[in-house]
């Protein structure tokens, strides 16, 4: 009867260790193939979509995204598919 409950309260443990090391995390992304003033709100859309993003912030005349995220629901990843599925690759910015 105990080793259940122990089980139980272990596994409930985990969970909530993993959402309190969650972070907020801050990228910026090098974004390709931005050769309008229409091509950020398309990147920032896609991005927008992505579960866990907080806020998007593009620029057309650096070519690049800031992105600030929830690192438990989505990672850099995530991001950078989003904005190669919408027609403008990326990457983290070095």
């Amino acid at each position: 009867m105990m080793k259940p409950l122990i089980s139980a309260t272990f596994v409930l443990g985990l969970v909530a260790s993993t959402t309190a090391f969650a972070a907020e995390r801050t990228v910026t992304l090098a974004v390709q193939n931005m050769y309008c003033a229409a091509c950020p709100h398309t990147v920032k859309s896609s991005l927008q979509s992505v579960p866990g993003v907080k806020t998007v912030s593009v620029s057309f005349e650096n070519k690049t995204a800031v992105v600030t995220f929830d690192d438990a629901k989505t990672d850099v990843k995530a991001l950078t598919t989003a904005t190669t599925n919408a027609g403008y690759p990326s990457s983290p910015k070095g």
